[in-house]
């Protein structure tokens, strides 16, 4: 066999280490992309069920338009620091910015965030909403992750009204 041969051979060969060893990275960057999902996904899921965070919910749902009634406290939304009065709010609302953002860089996937969270990103959205339109008032950019978020979940939840596998047998309820 002639030296080209041995050379051609021996090319060929290097390249299908390297091929090889190239989708083996590529295999463990998906592995590893899929863990770090899960921590976030078990992270935000963690977040949502802690009592502070039900009771910062609550709050929102329930006394932040008693409080917007307040001329006083709807001025102090015009402040560089949000008040201290609402202060539950923005918990619920800069969790849902975060969230957002893990879902806008794929760090979560938007289904699986979407399939889990949508109705309670979308209630959340709608009651921050009288909040976040006085904000961006003075600050234009505030929540837009959230925003993300909850308009993926409207979209979200009109095309799958329920997130029940078609086709799939039901278990009676009687």
């Amino acid at each position: 066999m002639s030296a080209e041969w041995l050379i051609a051979i021996s090319t060929a060969g290097t390249f299908v280490v390297i091929a090889a060893s190239a989708a083996a990275a590529l295999l463990q960057l998906r592995h590893t992309r899929g863990s770090n999902q899960i921590v976030a996904l078990t992270e935000c899921r963690e977040k949502l069920e802690s009592e502070e965070f039900q009771n910062a919910r609550e709050f929102l749902m329930t006394s932040v338009p008693r409080l917007l009634a307040d001329p006083s406290v709807r001025a102090k939304l015009s402040d560089p620091i949000f008040p201290s009065e609402l202060r539950p709010a923005g918990t619920v609302a800069n969790f849902f910015e975060s969230m957002g953002a893990f879902v806008r860089f794929n760090i979560i996937d938007k289904t699986i965030a979407c399939d889990l969270w949508c109705a309670v990103v979308v209630s959340s959205w709608d009651a921050i909403l009288p909040v976040t339109r006085i904000v961006r008032v003075e600050n234009p950019g505030v929540w837009e992750n959230f925003e993300y978020l909850a308009a993926l979940s409207q979209d979200f939840m009109i095309r799958h009204p329920s997130s029940y596998p078609p086709g799939m047998r039901r278990m009676p309820l009687e």
